[in-house]
């Protein structure tokens, strides 16, 4: 039987939801899921080299931003970065980036992100991905 396959839908940039992706990404892995993700604008921005470790915009309760950050510190949480790399080594994933996407953010080859990224392409590979997938979600 074959394993059941997750479509991630990246838009957002903020480290909180990049970090509840992360987690949805460990529980993909430990259900052994094939999992897709696209990288699209905002989300292309954060996954560039010079910004992934440094990023530290807050989407939701932005007034909570330091709270939130000290949060994660106590709790000990992995950086969103390295919450992708764990899934990425414990099950079949490809993080896909936007070409559009990219190029907002001045990144046009694949050596402008993150060592995670596998390659850059275009939406309609998303849409087919999304189709053909038993979950499909966008952050």
């Amino acid at each position: 039987m074959a394993n059941k396959k997750l479509t991630l839908a990246l838009y957002t940039g903020s480290v909180d939801k990049l970090t509840a992706a992360g987690v949805i990404l460990g529980g993909a892995a430990a259900e052994d899921m094939d999992v897709e993700i696209y990288v699209l604008l905002q989300a292309a921005f954060a996954f560039k080299k010079e910004n992934a470790l440094t990023n530290d915009r807050v989407a939701e309760i932005t007034d909570k931003k330091d709270e939130f950050l000290a949060s994660l510190d106590r709790l000990n949480t992995p950086h969103w970065t390295d919450a992708f790399k764990t899934a990425k080594e414990l099950t079949n994933m490809t993080i896909h980036v936007c070409g559009f996407a990219g190029k907002v953010w001045h990144g046009e080859k694949l050596d402008d992100f993150i060592d995670l990224v596998d390659d850059i392409c275009g939406i309609s590979q998303y849409l087919t991905s999304a189709e053909n997938s038993d979950i499909n979600l966008f952050i």
